[in-house]
């Protein structure tokens, strides 16, 4: 991948090199452990820390005539390469569970300043959080979600390091990757740096804040000033009308590191498909954070139709807005005249285009469909999100806390009511689609439904903390119980839970 220069106000920033992920380290060792299914997470093997250099291993490799000798393949990796540990958590007396939520922090506190030569970890300057279980890096869109709690245990200090981590990945990368492995830099997710940059109470730091928001908004909307209308690049789609709007994307069309088998053998089982298309759109679902969902699904249930570049999706064009407004404002309190007007008829312009190409005319908001040219009839607790940067209607809110309602479970808010078997479908709950729900109705005035599901989701998480002890990455809603479904077990820990759950207790 070539090296992108980023133009920056007053500044033209060198970014750095992007190094290769293990795939493209290791080719054929990397593509033979993984189909060979030698450990049962395969995000095992992609944060495996190599023993030698990669000339060494793969000398080795071509010699050992291990491919198809599954023992001695095993043999050869654990010889060659250290693997990740997850650290199971500290068991202690059961605490009230705001109290049990602010001693989690410390346990899930890394720092991550050097990494062994070879590691697809990436070097971070300042403490990170991470989510928990499987999930050993930092991450984008849930690092926001577990910061809501960090203020409230006193914990400020951490907010202010992880500002201050992101910035450096935008300044290193020209984005924030999905999270901090090389295998994740070929794609960002849901863009909430708008959000986590306003926690820092450093005013000193703002003009590097909005410079680095300005560099995030160039990464998404890219040569979207060349497309001509009717045409789409990378993250930029310009519509027919000239309308400006994004999509999901990643940089590659091969089969993710964390998951190479499932993705190689689900192409293997889809001949009518073209195997890089297929790969992009499993990649750029991971992008949105919904990995995966019927929202993406041509048919509503089967992965094989996974089609999420084909849509314009209202979550992304919503935070999308909420940056553009977040500039202006930043600009407009740095006195930058031309940047304040620029930003603010950006987001003038994609408000307008969400409330009317991306309402369906059944009363709710949907993805826009680039094949079809209107709203999906996907109806997804993502409606929630133009609420939440405060696009809709007055009367488009109304009708979207209506339309929400059959979403509202006994244990908090369904993320789909299409029950295909992946975890971003019903019955699960996840503690971002909560806070969201909740934030947007409340802006609108619709307290009764903040409400429901505020309460509800609250005592799913507390049955859980009482049987188990765990705050867990996704509940089921339904039941009040923990949720399943997706290509790996449920995790603990966790982050955006602890987050979330901990800012609606202070509201009490």
């Amino acid at each position: 991948m070539k090296t992108r220069l980023a133009l920056l106000p007053l500044t033209l920033v060198a970014l750095a090199a992007t190094p290769l992920s293990p795939a493209q380290r290791y080719g054929a060792l990397y593509r033979d452990v993984q189909m060979a299914q030698l450990f049962p997470d395969s995000k095992t093997f992609a944060d495996a820390e190599p023993r030698r250099g990669d000339r060494a291993i793969l000398a080795a490799y071509r010699a050992c005539d291990c491919a198809t000798d599954k023992a001695k393949l095993r043999a050869f990796v654990l010889a060659n390469f250290t693997l990740p540990i997850t650290p199971s958590g500290t068991t202690q007396q059961r605490l009230p569970i705001a109290q049990h939520i602010d001693r989690l922090w410390p346990q899930l506190t890394r720092v991550t300043t050097r990494v062994a030569p070879g590691s697809s970890a990436l070097t971070l300057p300042h403490r990170y959080v991470v989510p928990g279980g499987r999930f050993r890096e930092m991450y984008y869109w849930d690092s926001w979600f577990s910061m809501l709690g960090l203020p409230l245990a006193g914990r400020q200090d951490l907010v202010e390091d992880q500002v201050r981590n992101f910035g450096s990945l935008i300044d290193r990368y020209g984005h924030i990757p999905n999270g901090t492995r090389t295998y994740y830099l070929s794609r960002s997710q849901p863009p909430v740096f708008y959000l986590i940059q306003a926690m820092s109470r450093d005013a000193k730091t703002l003009a590097t804040r909005t410079r680095q928001l300005r560099a995030e908004h160039a990464y998404w909307m890219a040569d979207a000033d060349r497309l001509k209308p009717g045409e789409q690049h990378a993250r930029a789609v310009r519509l027919a009308d000239g309308t400006l709007l994004n999509r999901y994307w990643d940089d590659r069309a091969d089969p993710r590191d964390e998951s190479y088998r499932e993705d190689a053998e689900l192409a293997a089982a889809t001949p009518n498909r073209d195997a890089g298309q297929l790969y992009r759109d499993l990649r750029a679902a991971a992008e949105s954070g919904w990995d995966f969902s019927s929202r993406w699904l041509a048919d509503g249930r089967t992965l094989a139709t996974i089609r999420t570049t084909r849509l314009a999706p209202v979550d992304l064009n919503s935070l999308m807005l909420g940056m553009e407004r977040a500039i202006a404002d930043n600009c407009r309190t740095l006195r930058d005249t031309a940047c304040t007007t620029d930003f603010a008829a950006r987001a003038t312009a994609r408000e307008a285009a969400i409330r009317r190409l991306m309402w369906n005319p059944n009363g709710y908001f949907a993805d826009y469909d680039l094949d079809t040219g209107r709203p999906a009839d996907a109806r997804t607790a993502a409606m929630a999100f133009p609420l939440f940067v405060g696009a809709a209607s007055p009367d488009q809110a109304t009708a979207t806390a209506q339309a929400l309602a059959p979403f509202i479970g006994q244990g908090g808010l369904r993320t789909t009511l299409t029950a295909s078997g992946q975890q971003w479908d019903d019955p699960n709950g996840w503690a971002p689609l909560q806070w969201i729900a909740i934030q947007g109705l409340r802006r609108y005035g619709h307290a009764a439904p903040a409400d429901r599901i505020k309460a509800a989701w609250l005592a799913s998480v507390q049955r859980e903390y009482a049987s188990s002890g765990k705050l867990l990455e996704k509940y089921d809603v339904r039941e009040r119980r923990p949720g399943g479904g997706g290509e790996y077990p449920n995790q603990d820990g966790f982050g955006w839970t602890n987050g979330v759950t901990r800012a609606l207790l202070a509201e009490r």
